[in-house]
């Protein structure tokens, strides 16, 4: 692709060009804005190449001729890289040429271009070099690559349909959502998006209450002392904001557990208190560039479901243990069975002592084994105060998203002194157990919005079912059957707009309402139901009182299918 783009505008300059999940990028500046439009002719000179067979050659040269290279090609984001390279105290680096093309690359890469002929162009997108805000915007160019056409086909075909799923889309049809430029970045949640948020974590909550969890609120301001305390300074100061008051400087928290420390330091505890389990779905703000903004999936501000167990050494294997089947259950009960779990361990940047790692490591790898859990080691991906489980769920596309996490956490007690007073009367530190279930709240629904296509189980639909009364004359019957589903519980609106009943039911549909209760003389004379459902079934001369009991039936069972 890099060759291509040289052919068509040899004035371009070079940036980064990494695979990803799914396929590639390449990252340009180029000397004219190009468009969509433009990929098929990008694409016609890629395929010439291909079709040529031209082997990909690897030669190595020392950071003087990669550095004299660069210059002499303008390649300045090349040299750019090169300079780093030579910092990190790196000899020689590798380029790989391909016919007339050259370029600093790591490799390793397929024998010749004719391995590699079934690919497509996807979009194109803007992004700052590096990331970074102040430094150029480059045009990014997104691909992707396999190894037969169906395989391309098939993936092209997910395409469409993530499209047609897009969280974003469907939050603006649905009335779930919106973003202002007023707030780059924060989440304006619309009545209806509140209800699906409070339908989510109705459930959640209910299983956390069975597994004796105790709810907590800790303040969204706390103290820089603080994070330089717990260690978050160092890994996240970048991303925090910060504000004065009383000429001491606070930290808008960009996540809850020195908060927690604090509630379970203000007291003195027994061993026999522990573990000691809080629970904060608490706001956590995080300053992420605006490149990398992306609807409910990637903004500044989000509310988490952490928990954080404080737990003697003897309970640390039984309460992982809860914490896995809680997350399991709840992923269940969302319609999410297919979980993959990952091991991840100490990462380069971290604290504490070798010992203290392979232990909690070991302990972690240990729980999964005796649950007969699959799992696979995720190495140095670890957080920087100890190893974690992270669960990955499959969505309806075949897509793996991070969610859950179990964190071992052993250098936070240290660090605030955290204690309880054990059975011989001596002061015992203990382990700290950080979980998340959720995540990111705004993420996960998100998620669950792509997931079901915004067709959602009735337990979690915002809006239940609608009252689609036939003519004027239907409306005050409408209204008395909508107060009756209300007082039990289901959530109901009544469409009483001046249009007609196929123009209500074609915006139920549209809003992927579950039930549509169609209203006429008939039905009204014999206190019955005509009844369809966003399925297009139907059925008719149901009692209103059958139709309360089996969709409450169903809310209750957390029912993914509809009842008719």
């Amino acid at each position: 692709m890099a060759s291509a783009i040289l052919t068509l505008y040899p004035k371009a300059k070079l940036g980064i060009g990494p695979p990803i999940s799914g396929g590639f990028y390449y990252d340009f500046d180029l000397p004219e804005k190009i468009a969509e439009s433009d990929l098929p002719k990008i694409e016609k000179i890629m395929k010439d190449l291909i079709k040529k067979k031209l082997s990909f050659e690897r030669k190595e040269l020392s950071i003087a001729e990669a550095k004299n290279w660069a210059r002499k090609n303008n390649q300045p984001y090349k040299l750019e890289l090169i300079k780093g390279l030579e910092r990190e105290g790196v000899k020689k680096v590798s380029f790989y040429k391909t016919g007339d093309f050259c370029d600093l690359c790591a490799g390793p890469h397929v024998s010749n271009t004719s391995k590699i002929e079934h690919f497509k162009l996807l979009s194109i997108a803007g992004a700052y070099w590096r990331g970074i805000e102040t430094n150029p915007m480059l045009t990014r160019i997104y691909g992707t690559a396999w190894n037969t056409k169906d395989e391309l086909d098939e993936y092209l075909k997910q395409i469409e349909e993530a499209k047609k799923r897009d969280h974003r889309k469907l939050g603006r049809e649905l009335d779930l959502f919106s973003f202002h430029k007023e707030a780059p970045g924060f989440v304006f949640w619309h009545p209806k998006g509140m209800l699906l948020r409070e339908a989510l974590m109705n459930v959640y909550d209910e299983l956390q209450k069975k597994a004796g969890y105790q709810f907590v609120s800790t303040p969204i301001l706390l103290s820089e002392d603080l994070w330089r305390k717990s260690g978050h300074w160092n890994h996240y100061k970048d991303k925090m904001y910060f504000t004065k008051v009383d000429n001491q400087t606070f930290a808008i928290k960009p996540m809850n557990c020195p908060g927690m420390s604090l509630i379970y330091k203000d007291r003195i505890h027994s061993y026999k208190e522990l573990p000691l389990k809080l629970a904060e779905a608490g706001e956590v703000h995080r300053h992420e560039l605006s490149g990398t903004l992306h609807g409910l999936f990637r903004v500044r501000a989000f509310r988490q479901d952490d928990a954080h167990i404080f737990a003697r050494e003897d309970q640390i294997e039984e309460e992982i243990r809860d914490v896995i089947n809680l997350t399991l259950r709840f992923y269940e009960i969302i319609g999410f069975k297919d979980v993959d779990i990952e091991l991840s361990t100490r990462p380069e940047k971290s604290m504490g002592s070798d010992e203290i790692w392979e232990r909690a490591e070991n302990t972690l790898r240990k729980v999964l084994d005796d649950m007969d859990l699959k799992f696979k080691i995720n190495k140095g991906e670890g957080s920087f105060y100890g190893p974690k489980i992270d669960f990955h769920i499959k969505d309806s596309l075949g897509r793996l998203w991070q969610c859950g996490t179990i964190q071992l956490d052993f250098f936070m007690p240290e660090r605030f002194g955290l204690e309880y007073i054990d059975k011989d009367g001596s002061a015992k530190r203990p382990v700290m157990i950080h979980r998340t279930v959720i995540g990111s709240i705004q993420r996960f629904v998100g998620i669950l919005i792509e997931h079901y296509g915004g067709a959602f189980p009735v337990w979690l639909s915002p809006v239940q079912a609608i009252i689609i009364p036939i003519a004027e004359r239907h409306t005050k019957y409408a209204e008395s059957l909508k107060e009756k589903l209300i007082d039990s519980g289901i959530r109901t609106e009544c469409d009483v707009r001046s249009e007609t009943m196929q123009s209500k039911i074609r915006d139920a549909q549209l809003q992927k309402i579950p039930y549509m209760l169609i209203i006429g003389d008939k039905e009204e004379k014999t206190n019955t139901l005509a009844i369809r459902t966003r399925e297009r079934k139907e059925a008719k001369g149901w009692t209103i009182d059958r139709f309360i009991s089996k969709i409450k039936e169903n809310i209750v069972k957390k029912g993914l299918n509809l009842i008719i």
